[in-house]
């Protein structure tokens, strides 16, 4: 019984290993590259150099900022009506304000705690500027 188990447990890693090293599997590109490119609206800004900087440690205030950015855009197209390029991903100007403004003295809790009200408000917004944006072809 254990020497068939382990026959078993030797064929299907061999089986596995096979699999994986096949010309097909070759053949495709998987080499990983950080340079983003995107299908809808390619021309979007990027993120603020000081959010692209800031230490693993304070990574929740970038979310933060990301979230924040995220629920104003799908709230400005529900508002708009309009899923154009400018609307859908704008300067990240407007987010960094709210940040600095009203979350970037708070601590570490308090941001984590609006971080999830600002995602709570995408996902509100977001079946509504979806809609909108199928229709414009822009999603």
């Amino acid at each position: 019984m254990r020497v068939t188990r382990f026959r078993l447990a030797l064929a299907a890693l061999a089986l596995g290993l096979s699999l994986t090293f096949t010309p097909a599997f070759a053949e495709r590109d998987l080499v990983p590259t950080l340079e983003r490119r995107f299908d809808v609206c390619p021309d979007r800004p990027a993120e603020l150099s000081w959010m692209q900087e800031i230490p693993l440690r304070q990574a929740y205030q970038r979310v933060l900022v990301q979230d924040i950015y995220r629920a104003q855009n799908l709230e400005r197209i529900v508002e708009t009506g309009s899923c154009n390029c400018e609307i859908r991903f704008p300067s990240w100007d407007d987010a960094e304000a709210m940040f600095r403004e009203v979350h970037a003295s708070g601590e570490r809790w308090e941001m984590l705690q609006a971080s999830d009200a600002y995602d709570r408000r995408a996902n509100a917004a977001r079946p509504a500027a979806k809609a909108i944006c199928e229709a414009a072809g822009n999603w």
